[in-house]
């Protein structure tokens, strides 16, 4: 059986909900085989972040290399990174690979509120990583960061990105689910405006949304869909996750991204 396969490079969650392991969750219920470079531990769970280790730029690169010497990737999803010189081996690698279908998710702040770029990482993310990508996916606050306009109206969205995707020249998803336009995100492709329409769904949960989204477009990408369809799929995918209303921890809790793993070997034992 040939299965397509994705890589992330990304921030380990031990709380499962967001980073590495919503990662491999989305990309195995979408029908790829997922692997991992990890670019930071992080201690953390539905409330906030506590402490993040860093690997190290040297260690890192001997994951993506370890990858890409014997399973090539079919795409790459990029969440995490957190400082200049991990960046700095992230793109030297996939550059040196020629790796294919690169979706940026510049994750800078956890859903709980924390700080997870530092402050000179975000110019380097920007001049190394997107201009080689298929794809950035900010939400609402990162995108003001990115593209250094203030962003409150449906208008607003479409000039931050036509703003991010000419300077940067990569697509971009703009991701409206911070409480401007009903959850409806607007897809940046060679020159073409193309908003997806979403319905908010009342589910206070919604940690690791982000690096799910990602995750699940890479996925896709890998199988041979087109950009556009590639999004649709996410979306489709993230609201049922989040439709299915999984209830863990006492702040922001995770999706269930195995919400429609129902087969012989997830059944539990009867009494």
């Amino acid at each position: 059986m040939k299965l397509k396969t994705v890589l992330t490079i990304a921030g380990s969650d031990c709380s499962g909900g967001a980073g590495i392991q919503a990662d491999l969750k989305t990309m195995t219920m979408n029908g790829v085989y997922g692997m991992s470079a990890i670019t930071a531990l992080t201690a953390q769970n539905t409330i906030g972040v506590s402490a993040i280790q860093e690997s190290t730029p040297d260690f890192l690169r001997q994951q993506i290399d370890s990858i890409f010497e014997d399973i090539y990737p079919d795409a790459v999803k990029i969440g995490m990174v957190s400082s200049c010189e991990l960046i700095r081996v992230i793109a030297d690698r996939l550059k040196y690979y020629n790796a294919n279908n690169i979706v940026v998710d510049p994750v800078m702040i956890a859903t709980s509120g924390s700080a997870l770029m530092k402050n000179d990482a975000v110019k380097t993310l920007i001049e190394e990583l997107l201009p080689v990508s298929a794809l950035v996916t900010p939400n609402i606050p990162e995108a003001q960061i990115l593209s250094e306009l203030t962003i409150e109206t449906k208008d607003d969205m479409i000039a931050a990105t036509k703003q991010i995707g000419d300077n940067y020249h990569c697509a971009v998803l703009l991701k409206g689910g911070h409480n401007i336009n009903d959850a409806n995100d607007l897809l940046y492709a060679n020159g073409e405006l193309i908003w997806f329409e979403g319905k908010r769904i009342n589910n206070p949960n919604t940690h690791g949304t982000g690096c799910t989204l990602s995750s699940a477009i890479a996925s896709n990408l890998a199988k041979g869909f087109s950009l556009t369809k590639s999004v649709q799929r996410a979306k489709d995918y993230i609201s049922d996750a989040l439709a299915a209303m999984l209830d863990l921890g006492k702040g922001s809790g995770p999706i269930n991204h195995a919400f429609n793993l129902q087969g012989e070997y997830a059944k539990e034992a009867t009494k």
